[in-house]
């Protein structure tokens, strides 16, 4: 039976995750997979940390050498985080040949070019399925279960801290400084959660999905992103009164004209899928020209579901002879044939704060229609004082286009565009 050594770097939620599911399932891996897997050794700066989760003693390693110089380390997992010793640390064990499994999203998103570079010089693995989703298995699908497929887009719930906090604002009541509050109560916010709520987690992953989906390098800075932070409790009202439900979406779409990328908060039709995903859970919704639709739901983070991914990966790579790497040119930058489309096509809904006098609503429609701005929906509340609120949803547009309307809006004195945010047509 093959013996596969682990080294772990970083034992935080996902690091002892991982070691956790490893001792655990370690007989039954060689019962279901002909592969006996065992830690040969964690590297953690709190030790006593790794002791009381029951590694040995003579298993905590005090630095990267002691890791990449055992012999029987085959496979090291990073679950660090973050660029600098991540970084480091990966590229010192891929260039002394060793195999490397990581959930880091943003290092492989920023530097997968330089990683695979050293991977393939030492014919060492690099796998990242725990990278995107958590235990979604969504890379594995790209890689192994849909290459009879052109993707032609992809539009996912890829961050769960965003979508515990919207569903706490949509189910309720919440304020956004509640719902964050609660998040970070629960553990599913970070003390600072800028990453997660301005989008940048859900951008990181988007870039690398794409990337496999499109079968070209889609860099981090060609994704449009916005985050969650200016949602008001109207803005969850008013969608829930049109019928919408509103997530953090991730798209990504794939046509003759382009390829565009884009995260932000949008309605999503209550009849559509992605709408009942809830709290902390994640799903990325696939087309495929000959599949089809198909979605793929689950937990995004926590200790065992990125484990399980991280898992998988190790148990790929222990029974695999020959490794695989990416299907495109992995530079730093985009290719310069490639094309990214920044004036996308969608529909929108504009929440406007106007004077409630006659000839108000048609000179802003006049004005929306002068930028090709189609409306499907409207509805006007009444504020007193002279004050009205008109929502408009949108017929599908361009972006720039309604951009353009909304400042010739507030150029009119007597109205003003308080929200702007996108709808699934």
């Amino acid at each position: 039976m093959k013996k596969v050594g682990v080294a772990i770097l970083g034992f935080g939620t996902v690091g002892s995750g991982t070691y956790r599911i490893l001792t655990e399932h370690k007989e039954f891996y060689k019962e279901t997979q002909g592969v006996e897997i065992t830690v040969e050794s964690v590297l953690e700066k709190d030790k006593q940390r790794a002791l009381d989760a029951g590694v040995p003693k003579e298993a905590i390693a005090s630095n990267i050498a002691e890791v990449i110089c055992d012999p029987d380390v085959g496979i090291v997992v990073e679950a660090i985080g973050g660029i600098g010793a991540a970084r480091e640390y990966v590229l010192a064990a891929l260039n002394a040949g060793k195999t490397v499994v990581t959930s880091n999203k943003e290092l492989f998103c920023k530097y997968s070019h330089e990683l695979e570079r050293a991977a393939k010089r030492m014919n060492a693995g690099l796998y990242f399925e725990a990278s995107c989703v958590g235990g979604v298995p969504i890379i594995r699908t790209l890689l192994d279960g849909l290459q009879a497929n052109k993707i032609t887009s992809m539009m996912g719930i890829i961050n769960g801290t965003t979508n515990f906090v919207l569903t706490k604002m949509t189910e309720n009541g919440a304020s956004y400084e509640e719902a964050v509050k609660e998040a970070q109560k629960l553990g599913f916010a970070e003390l600072d959660p800028t990453a997660d709520v301005e989008g940048f987690d859900a951008a990181y992953k988007l870039s690398i999905l794409s990337s496999l989906a499109f079968h070209t390098k889609v860099p981090f800075a060609k994704v449009f992103r916005e985050g969650i932070t200016e949602i008001t409790k109207q803005d969850i009202a008013d969608g829930k009164e049109l019928g919408y439900r509103l997530k953090l979406l991730a798209i990504g779409k794939q046509s003759n004209s382009g390829i565009e990328v884009r995260v932000h908060p949008t309605f999503v039709p209550e009849v559509h899928p992605l709408a009942a995903v809830n709290d902390s859970f994640n799903a990325v919704f696939l087309k495929g020209d000959s599949v089809g639709d198909i979605m793929l739901y689950g937990r995004g983070a926590g200790a065992l579901p990125t484990g399980s991914a991280i898992v998988s990966d190790i148990i790929y790579a222990a029974t695999h002879t020959e490794n695989r790497y990416s299907t495109f040119k992995n530079t730093a930058n985009a290719d310069k044939d490639v094309t990214f489309i920044s004036d996308f096509r969608s529909a929108f809904y504009l929440r406007v704060s106007a004077s409630d006098k006659s000839g108000v609503l048609s000179k802003i429609c006049a004005v929306l229609a002068k930028f090709n701005v189609s409306i499907e929906k409207m509805a006007q509340r009444d504020e007193g004082e002279g004050k009205a609120t008109l929502t408009f949803v949108t017929h599908e547009t361009r972006e720039l286009a309604v951009r353009n309307a909304i400042a010739r809006v507030n150029a009119l004195g007597f109205a003003q565009v308080q929200s702007v945010l996108r709808v699934v047509s």
